[in-house]
């Protein structure tokens, strides 16, 4: 997997830290920057500690399935897709009160917005791909469309639809990055 591929994957990944910080961003308002800076922080934390996670736990399997490693990474990337679109039409919960930058509300929401990412730790692990790399990108990426996602949340008044639009981009792209790596390993040939 290049570069490219991953930064792609990252993309896709940060999309539901995309989709929170669109949402926070909406309901404080003008954040400020140490609000802003904590999410930020733990979103990209998070997201790039999950695949390793994920990955340490494919490492004890990996010589077990190597023979259908590609099925399983496509099934993976193409669920967490459709999870994505699926929860882009579902409609929102009400939102607490609570600074959703501190404490139980922050630790939450950056393990909620990071499960996929240890789902592709395990794809990276089945197919043989070093984390070290993928991991650096993927925190931050998450970290800077949570930046974005603040500014925009608090400048926009269609939040719905960004975070609607912001769910389905991502979904898709981990659907096409799957069906890559069936491609990749010659399965439509």
């Amino acid at each position: 997997m290049g570069t490219l591929e991953i930064l792609t994957l990252a993309l896709a990944l940060a999309m539901d830290a995309f989709a929170v910080s669109l949402g926070v961003g909406a309901k404080a308002g003008n954040i400020g920057f140490r609000q802003g800076f904590r999410l930020a922080w733990h979103f990209g934390l998070f997201q790039a500690g999950m695949p390793v996670v994920g990955w340490m736990a494919g490492s004890t399997v990996r010589e077990h399935i190597s023979a259908f490693d590609h099925w399983i990474a496509f099934g993976l990337l193409v669920c967490i897709g459709l999870k994505m679109i699926k929860e882009a039409f579902e409609p929102e919960e009400p939102r607490s009160q609570k600074d959703p930058t501190k404490g139980l509300s922050l630790i939450a929401l950056s393990v909620a917005t990071s499960i996929d990412a240890m789902a592709a730790g395990f794809s990276f692990s089945v197919l043989g791909i070093s984390i070290w790399l993928p991991i650096v990108i993927i925190g931050i990426v998450a970290a800077g469309m949570t930046f974005l996602g603040l500014y925009l949340g608090s400048k926009t008044l269609q939040i719905m639809r960004l975070e609607i639009f912001a769910e389905l981009i991502g979904g898709v792209v981990l659907i096409i990055i799957g069906v890559n790596v069936l491609i990749v390993h010659g399965v439509f040939t």
